[in-house]
């Protein structure tokens, strides 16, 4: 039975059936996993029974899991009263300079980095939900100072160096309306912001529709900002947890 449970050809079936169910097929992956309350915590509970280990078992219970956290979305119970602007972001290629440039440096730019982005997360209104290594999860009640905080941010970043090295941040914001549970901020929105970030590339910061739908109309030209229309790459995998009509965009200079 143990062999069964560990066989890789067995584990990617049931990986790709997950494809097909309701709901996110990431669920399970250190993101989804994240925060308090719903499927997130039952899933907490079977990664620490079931351990990291890729295994038959953990697929099957993480499917169900998924197809659980689809139908709370549907009734409503991951959907918040209040529309919001979830911000991700993430330094690109963090994890291989780390490696190289050792804990007291990567301490130090974490450090710089963190000082550079929460200030203007904190001045125009936003909260930052959670730190997760090289990025944050942060909200705001307006999309337009959640922009104006993803720009001033990376201005801020293009100061910190250590060793020679300047780090790049990748940003995505999507607005919506998620549910907050205990501090924490859980539902599909939560999970179309971490995308769009993922769109981001080697540095960009990435709106979704809903974003720039709901910025007032002045507010790009005041930054001195555009958009330009996202198109993912024809090889690129793709978004999984995401409206198939998703669409991004990415910030430029005006």
């Amino acid at each position: 039975m143990n062999a069964a449970n560990q066989r890789p050809d067995l584990i990617d079936a049931l990986r790709k059936a997950r494809e097909q169910l309701p709901g996110d097929p990431a669920f399970g992956d250190p993101l989804s996993v994240s925060g308090p309350g719903g499927a997130r915590a039952v899933a907490r509970a079977a990664d620490r029974i079931v351990g990291d280990t890729p295994s038959a078992a953990r697929e099957i219970g993480f499917g169900a899991l998924q197809i659980w956290q689809a139908m709370l979305e549907r009734v409503g119970r991951g959907k918040g009263s209040e529309e919001v602007t979830v911000m991700f972001t993430d330094l690109v290629a963090f994890s291989k300079w780390s490696l190289s440039a050792g804990d007291g440096a990567t301490l130090e730019l974490l450090r710089g980095v963190a000082k550079a982005i929460e200030p203007p997360i904190a001045d125009r209104g936003g909260h930052v939900v959670k730190r997760m290594g090289d990025g944050v999860m942060a909200v705001f009640d307006s999309p337009d100072r959640a922009v104006g905080a993803a720009i001033q941010a990376k201005r801020n970043l293009e100061k910190v160096e250590v060793g020679g090295y300047t780090p790049r941040m990748r940003v995505g914001l999507h607005t919506g309306s998620p549910r907050e549970i205990g501090g924490d901020w859980l539902g599909v929105d939560v999970t179309i912001a971490a995308r769009v970030m993922e769109a981001g590339g080697n540095g960009h910061t990435m709106l979704s529709e809903a974003t720039l739908d709901a910025l007032r109309p002045e507010t790009l030209a005041q930054l001195g900002m555009g958009v330009k229309p996202y198109r993912r790459s024809f090889f690129a995998a793709p978004m999984s947890g995401v409206p198939e009509d998703l669409r991004i965009f990415r910030l430029s200079r005006g």
